[in-house]
């Protein structure tokens, strides 16, 4: 299934965090998106304005509050830089591509 079809589960203390042969394949699921020491996601999003660049900010917070899966979301003229990694395990999980994937499709 096509991972902004999917539901971000929660994630316990013991899950393990993704290896970074597990980040490349996902990776390739979620376009424009880095891995940051295999930690964390990153994605540099460009706007012509402040306002628009709010209204997608809002957008990625309904679905972060939809999936409870929060990124941190930095917010300025013309730009949304978004992190997010699964704070439960302190790493990556395929919660964290799942909610890239599901920014990617705003």
């Amino acid at each position: 299934m096509e991972l902004h079809k999917q539901k971000c589960v929660p994630c316990e203390g013991g899950t393990p965090t993704f290896k970074p042969k597990q980040t490349k394949e996902y990776l390739k699921k979620t376009p424009n998106w880095k891995a940051i020491k295999n930690h964390h996601l990153y994605r540099e999003f460009k706007f012509k304005d402040f306002k628009s660049a709010q209204n997608f900010a809002n957008k990625v917070g309904k679905i972060a509050e939809k999936e409870n899966h929060h990124p941190d979301i930095q917010l300025g003229w013309g730009y949304v830089n978004i992190t997010t990694y699964t704070h439960a395990i302190n790493g990556l999980s395929i919660n964290d591509f799942i909610l890239a994937a599901k920014i990617n499709k705003i």
